[in-house]
């Protein structure tokens, strides 16, 4: 008996054949899929890791009753706990976006619901679009941060060249300063002053507490050049005088230990605005610490023993940052750094009243913003400061990723 088939026959046995093979195919396909190399950066969770178990470490060191006791090792914990806390939750959100591509790309290998692959697509494409985003900013919170940024500091601005006209421009700056730190919400306070004949200041110092004020700041520390016609120029000239800007980490008592046999205590007369008390009785003070020199005096407060211990917290400044400018010196030999040179001498910034313009040398930023800034908006040079000192740190880092 002959057999025959039909066509209709060999046509379905050649349709289940392809549906075979397709689904074959399709597992092929999957399982190369899922054999690829992940989007996740290895190294960068591992670090991420460290940092959330360093995190939980102090979260428990931190509620210990003999660690609360050592208020040295209390602060700093503090302080590295508050700089560690934004990277944890970044790295909350780093893990969920890697998730979300994971979850996206399983749904659209699988194929089976049109509507939920259309959806995956778009998860997909706007956690890809956050991926490189994030991990650019988690990269900058790793760059290890400069122990003193967390410190309050201490600014002073002294009068350079140029007679009246530097002291009435060192008044500018500490307007410029003090409306700067208003907006941040930090708090200032005067510590002494020596006011210009004609105004401003041959030399004021000022306390600014607040979070983050020293990384903040630092980077306004050298010589303030200003370009204008002073007030006191009858023929129109168009001076140049300078002031120059320290700005000294605020030590705590832990960070330096004074000898108090080391140091010269005077009492004398408060000079300035102050009522009835000024030039009548000695409620200012001067220390000099003796075996380096350095002097520290505080007459802006009525009672002398305040004014002694403001005296004293710029005395122990001055001697910390003493220390630190000659770590930051050795610092500056191993690398060059745009920002930070450690020279403080350097030029750093010209103000033209003329042209409206700033301009910080350090980075070749040129701003035509002069009254704005003036008037305490300097957050853009901060910024941009910062950001480059960023970004050196982050090359010198570049091994790490």
């Amino acid at each position: 008996m002959a057999l025959g088939f039909r066509a209709t026959d060999i046509a379905d046995s050649r349709i289940k054949l392809l549906k075979k093979l397709k689904r074959g195919f399709c597992k092929l396909l999957s399982f190369l899929y899922f054999c690829r190399p992940k989007y996740k950066d290895k190294n960068m969770l591992d670090r991420l890791q460290y940092v959330k178990q360093r995190f939980d470490e102090i979260s428990d060191l931190i509620i210990q009753p003999d660690v609360i006791a050592d208020q040295k090792r209390y602060v700093q914990l503090n302080q590295e706990y508050k700089s560690i806390k934004a990277l944890v939750e970044k790295r909350e959100e780093y893990i969920i976006v890697l998730a979300n591509i994971d979850e996206a790309n399983e749904i659209i290998a699988d194929g089976s619901d049109a509507e939920m692959v259309e959806m995956a697509k778009m998860q997909l494409e706007e956690a890809k679009e956050r991926l490189p985003q994030l991990e650019d900013e988690i990269k900058f919170m790793l760059i290890p941060k400069d122990p003193e940024d967390a410190k309050n500091v201490m600014v002073e601005i002294r009068a350079g060249t140029g007679g009246d006209e530097a002291s009435i421009f060192a008044g500018d700056l500490f307007r410029m300063y003090t409306k700067y730190c208003e907006s941040q919400g930090w708090r200032t306070s005067v510590v002494d002053m020596n006011e210009g004949t004609s105004g401003g200041f041959k030399e004021v110092i000022f306390e600014v507490t607040g979070e983050d004020v020293y990384g903040t700041l630092k980077f306004e520390a050298g010589v303030h050049r200003v370009q204008r016609v002073p007030q006191t120029e009858t023929q129109g000239r168009v001076h140049t005088s300078a002031a120059t800007v320290m700005v000294l980490p605020e030590a705590e008592e832990f960070d330096v230990q004074i000898d108090m046999n080391d140091v010269r205590v005077d009492f004398f007369c408060s000079s300035g605005p102050g009522g009835q008390s000024v030039n009548t009785t000695k409620s200012a003070v001067r220390l000099t610490h003796i075996p380096t020199g350095l002097v520290a005096q505080c007459q802006d407060q009525k009672s002398q023993h305040k004014n002694k211990d403001k005296a004293l917290n710029v005395l122990r400044s001055r001697l910390y940052e003493m220390e630190l400018a000659k770590k930051q010196a050795e610092d500056a030999s191993k690398r060059t750094s745009q920002v930070s040179s450690g020279d403080r001498s350097a030029k750093i910034r010209t103000y033209n009243y003329a042209q409206g313009r700033v301009t910080d040398h350090r980075i070749g930023l040129t701003l035509y913003d002069l009254g704005n800034i003036m008037n305490g908006d300097i957050q853009k040079i901060v910024a941009e400061l910062q950001l480059v000192n960023n970004m050196e740190k982050l090359k010198e880092a570049s091994e790490v990723f």
